[in-house]
Parts: structure tokens; sequence; C-alpha cells
């Protein structure tokens, strides 16, 4: 069946907001994710968690399933990384959100985390879509690594033709020509969301540049292009980060971005 709208489009209903804990994402203040690209152990976890809550992160990220280049890399701790998490939300009061890669995961999944994120590589996974579609849980929906606007946006619809429009559209940079960055993070497309779509949208600088020195730049700007928030990868310590260690960055960097986007949320 196809409709004359859809519902992504602005026109059809007012923009989306997402209750992020006791925040709305899609108001004024910006949310920001943040946590370690794998949970590794408890203890680092925790630590981890402790820190990023001290110094205003919202809510906490970490990967339990890890899908891989190579095979024979990390691949997460999976059900045991669930539980860290699940334990680490309840003991730091955080709202907990990991990457959820398999339709059958869904379900048991929300026993232990409150947001699913749909990585790149899933973005077109459409049994996936419609699995998390029938949840009530917010989803971070990641853009695909050479996905146009279109494509993403139609991932998008998969999910909220199932009855879940908690959808959050997260920037996280696209494969161009360029090689100096891991990725092109495009602030296009942030802009272009805003003004077309009903959906709130985060921006992944981590991922976007793969340079931990870019983190703290790309990321007020994807908040002067208009996101409604961020998801950064930290660590306690950056360099013995076991996966994407080249991106993470450390307390300091992480607390001084925080203040900056304090700072921008008084200016626009």
């Amino acid at each position: 069946m196809k409709m004359n709208k859809l519902l992504v489009e602005k026109n059809s209903g007012s923009d989306i907001k997402i209750k992020i804990g006791n925040k709305i994402l899609g108001e004024k203040e910006k949310i920001v994710f943040s946590g370690p690209c794998a949970v590794e152990n408890y203890e680092n976890m925790k630590d981890i968690a402790v820190k990023l809550k001290k110094i205003g992160v919202h809510a906490l990220r970490g990967g339990a399933f890890k899908p891989r280049t190579s095979p024979y890399d990390f691949q997460g701790l999976e059900k045991q990384g669930l539980e860290i998490l699940k334990s680490v939300g309840k003991e730091t009061g955080m709202i907990v959100s990991t990457e959820i890669m398999d339709t059958r995961d869904v379900e048991y999944a929300l026993d232990y985390i409150d947001i699913i994120q749909i990585g790149s590589r899933n973005m077109y996974n459409y049994s996936l879509l419609k699995e998390v579609g029938r949840t009530k849980a917010p989803i971070i929906l990641k853009r695909g690594m050479s996905a146009s606007i279109k494509e993403w946006v139609y991932a998008a619809e998969y999910i909220m033709r199932e009855g879940n429009e908690n959808v959050i559209l997260c920037e996280r940079g696209i494969r161009t020509f360029e090689t100096y960055t891991r990725n092109t993070l495009d602030l296009n497309a942030v802009a272009y969301i805003k003004e077309k779509y009903r959906l709130p949208v985060i921006v992944d600088p981590s991922h976007g540049t793969g340079l931990r020195e870019l983190v703290h730049s790309m990321s007020l700007a994807g908040i002067m292009a208009g996101a409604d928030g961020l998801i950064i990868e930290s660590h306690i310590n950056p360099e013995e980060a076991i996966s994407d260690s080249r991106q993470t960055i450390n307390m300091e960097s992480m607390e001084k971005i925080l203040k900056n986007v304090k700072i921008l949320e008084k200016i626009i």
C-alpha cells in the first residue's frame, strides 16, 4: 500500500519528542549519550558511567554485540555485556543504550536496556527494523555508511509504520572519496532532516571522523547544524579501549564538550 505522505514528514503530524530518562530529546536541551565502543568488563563500565554522570552525560552507551569487519576481531560480550549494562545503569541511575543486531535478541534485550541502537550495517535490515517497530522503546537509527537521505528516511518509515514513532535518526558519517578521516560527517543531512522531517536527529562525531582530535569541533558543528544531541565514544583510558580506541575521547575532553554544548544552547 502506497501512502500519500510518509509518517516521517512534517505534514504528517507535530515534531516527535522522545523521553530519555527525565529529559526530552527534541526540546531546547541537547541530550548526550556517551560511553565506550564496547562493554569490556564490569569494573571499567562502572568507572566510566560514574564519571560520565558526574559531568552531565544523560545516557550511557556501550556495545554488547560488536559487528566487526573481521570475524577474528573482538565481537563483544553479548549477553554478559547486557547484564553488565543493566547492573551499571541501575547502580548509577543512568539510561542505557546498546546496539542490537538480530531479531531474535530484541525482546529479551529490552529486559536489560532502555534504548535500542540500529547500527550502520543494519539500516537495511528490514526484518530487524520491523521487529523494533513492534516495541515501544526509543530506537537510535544510524545512517548506513553509503545510504542516501531518502534510504535512511525510508528505514525510519519501516519502524514507524509498525507503530513505534520513538525513532532517533543518527548521522554517523558516510563513505566518500576522502580517506583522511574514517568517514565524512554529513552535517548537510542534519540541517535537511530538521527542515523536512518530524524526527529528532543526533550526531556521532566519533564514527563520523574516526579521529579523537576532531570530535570536539565536530560535536559543536553538529549542534550548530541543528542536532538534538550527540552520541560520543568515551573511555577513562582511551588508548587502552578494546575497540575503536583512535576515535575515543577521555573524560576531560567529554567534559569540555558538554560545557561548550551548554553555551551553544543559550546562543541558539
